[in-house]
């Protein structure tokens, strides 16, 4: 689950785009259904939200490496004022499931440092696993 806010500057026609390559990288085949369009909770201030399901870890590394979604994030990132990055849910009762999940992210910011160094300041507070 992503959820986000663009920026005040970001025309329609870069908002419609934005979502238009979220919908092109949720359909990659680690991919198991999406959705993408307006967030309805609204505690945090985040217009919109991108969520996929993901069948297991290994489907997980593959999304995050795909080279559709590893191109679609340099079109995405300058248009978002803030984001807020899962996990969020998962049918998976594993206990340690949810910093499994972020070691992967972790590893990700290691082998792309500047996709990290981009994706940094738009992210909110994420808690501790």
């Amino acid at each position: 689950m992503l959820r986000f806010s663009f920026k005040e500057t970001a025309t329609e026609a870069e908002r419609e785009h934005v979502l238009a390559v979220m919908r092109r990288t949720a359909s990659v085949e680690s991919v198991s259904f999406s959705t993408v369009g307006q967030n309805l909770d609204d505690t945090e201030d985040f217009t919109h939200a991108y969520c996929v399901g993901i069948a297991d870890l290994p489907a997980l590394r593959r999304y995050m490496h795909d080279p559709v979604h590893l191109a679609g994030d340099p079109e995405i990132m300058p248009h978002l004022a803030r984001l807020a990055i899962g996990p969020d849910l998962s049918d998976d009762m594993t206990p340690t499931l949810a910093r499994e999940i972020l070691a992967l992210h972790d590893e990700k910011v290691a082998l792309y440092p500047e996709w990290a160094a981009e994706l940094g300041p738009l992210l909110a507070a994420r808690p501790a696993a």
